[in-house]
């Protein structure tokens, strides 16, 4: 039996920080959305540089107002990729649209450009791009498909919140943003957590107004106006909306997180480059590509396993050893659920016969989530936690990889 403490997939960097923001929260008697929100977003669009931030529940909630922004209806199609979490497909079914899958690049695991333009039909509606744990995809490449299409970009940032990509000649943060919309996740995985929230960044006004109106209801004066109206004033209802409400408990403490945000982005990338020494040693493994013009924030440290090993045999191994790791990023199209909901693979929308099971036009997307491993990464690793998980996955791979 393994004597040593656990290693954990990741663990939130958190402190002393955000429990005295929550408890200033608790104390004001504001609890819901209100001051602290107002000031979170403001901060958040000033980090990222985007006119306008828009603070919502979750990633989830983030990306279907998006989608409903940019007019994705019943009936339409949005290009995306159907390797990323569930989140992703399900936001475009929420729209009664359908996702159109394209595959991914296998170096970086992101969306493949170079198949997006042909996935694009008459009732496309919008592109969807991921940029997988942190790592931006190629924005030039699809912003110009988008452009000459006339198609909306909507970015799904869930884990890139402090990650950076060169554009027209400078480093810009991602959720500048670079598309119509981008969408971030503040679940306790990624770098900057409010427990769970998200957030969205434009530089369009009229959707950001959009956007305030549909996460509270629909309603015409949000609480915190009508609380700071030195005349009464009585909120309608204006459109179906939903209640995506962020608290002011988690903006306050992600105000605190946001503070700490660039000292987090600089301690994962440089796990990432003593990962990257270490795991040099084992035969065959694949380590993550950064291509250039691209800082990804390390959301997640991503390696493909040598040929020969199966996954979660090298993941029971390393977990015997006391080293938590996850599977590669999950294909939307392969779950029970997706067998009963409308999707399409590009460029021949299902001509395959693929199904939930499998589809061979996104071999590369199931090749990842079948052939990689999420390593243990977080703020307060050691250098000697790094060896342990080193250690297990070599092990791991060299018993796995023996002839029976």
């Amino acid at each position: 039996m393994n004597a040593m403490p656990p290693i954990p997939i990741a663990r939130p960097w958190m402190g002393e920080a955000e429990a005295e923001a929550a408890r200033r929260v608790l104390a004001s008697g504001w609890t819901t959305q209100g001051p602290e929100v107002a000031a979170f977003e403001e901060e958040f669009a000033a980090f990222t540089g985007a006119p306008y931030a828009c603070a919502v529940s979750s990633c989830t909630a983030a990306l279907h107002l998006a989608l409903l922004g940019v007019g994705v209806r019943a009936g339409d199609e949005v290009v995306t990729v159907s390797h990323s979490f569930i989140a992703t497909a399900n936001a475009i079914r929420y729209c009664g649209a359908t996702p159109v899958f394209v595959d991914i690049d296998p170096a970086t695991c992101n969306i493949d450009a170079s198949l997006v333009e042909a996935a694009i039909g008459r009732k496309t509606r919008a592109i969807l791009a991921v940029h997988q744990l942190g790592l931006p995809c190629d924005l030039a490449a699809l912003s110009a498909i988008a452009a000459r299409h006339a198609l909306p970009l909507v970015e799904d940032a869930a884990c890139a919140a402090g990650s950076e990509i060169e554009w027209r000649g400078s480093w810009q943060r991602i959720g500048r943003p670079h598309g119509v919309v981008a969408c971030f996740s503040f679940h306790p995985r990624k770098l900057l957590s409010t427990g769970d929230g998200g957030m969205l960044t434009t530089a369009d006004g009229g959707l950001d107004r959009q956007f305030r109106r549909l996460r509270q209801h629909g309603m015409s004066a949000s609480d915190l106006a009508r609380h700071r109206s030195t005349t009464v004033l009585v909120e309608s209802y204006t459109a179906l909306g939903f209640n995506y409400r962020l608290t002011d408990i988690q903006a306050a403490i992600g105000r605190e997180q946001l503070k700490r945000l660039p000292e987090a982005v600089a301690r994962r990338r440089a796990l990432a480059r003593t990962y990257a020494a270490l795991l040099a040693e084992v035969p065959g493994l694949v380590l993550p590509d950064e291509p250039p013009g691209t800082k990804s924030n390390f959301q997640s440290y991503r390696v493909r396993l040598p040929e020969g090993c199966g996954q979660r045999a090298v993941m029971q191994r390393m977990l015997d050893a006391g080293v938590s790791t996850k599977t590669g990023v999950m294909c939307a199209h392969r779950e029970p659920v997706y067998a009963g909901e409308r999707w399409a693979c590009a460029p021949d929308r299902n001509a395959c016969g693929c199904g939930a099971g499998g589809c061979r036009r996104l071999a590369r997307s199931e090749a990842a989530q079948d052939g990689c491993l999420l390593l243990p990464l977080f703020h307060e690793m050691t250098e000697d936690d790094q060896q342990r998980v080193t250690d297990a996955l070599r092990a791991a791979c060299a018993l796995e990889a023996a002839p029976a």
